[in-house]
């Protein structure tokens, strides 16, 4: 029998840390334009925003606050996205194979999200 800490299974928390590290990775290899050093900046800021959103979810003091801060981190889910697709990657297929994975990741962070918040009554 498989150990259950040694599965792929990680919690949100953990995934939303492994996205904005990924993000960061993504902009270090991007081609250097202007557009694109603006860019990576603010998918820097909201990548790491949406798991920071999201612990303080986990550390709020009421259901109003719970549901504020995953509103916050879907939020910010939403603009990585958003700051992805707006990154220049060239004609470089490995950097618009990652970038593509890092958009997917968003949507399914902003679904988990939506359904956490719908669950909690928001």
């Amino acid at each position: 029998m498989a150990d259950a800490s040694k599965t792929k299974t990680y919690d949100l928390e953990e995934r939303t840390y492994r996205f904005a590290v990924r993000c960061r990775a993504l902009g270090k290899r991007l081609p250097r334009t202007v557009g694109n050093i603006e860019d990576s900046k603010q998918l820097i800021r909201s990548s790491g925003s949406v798991g920071a959103n999201y612990i303080e979810a986990n550390e709020a003091l009421s259901k109003k606050d719970f549901q504020h801060r995953l509103k916050i981190s879907r939020k910010e889910a939403k603009e990585s996205r958003y700051w992805l697709r707006l990154l220049d990657i060239g004609e470089d297929t490995e950097l618009q194979t990652d970038r593509d994975a890092l958009v997917q990741e968003a949507t399914e962070l902003l679904k988990i999200l939506s359904a956490i918040i719908q669950k909690a009554g928001g």
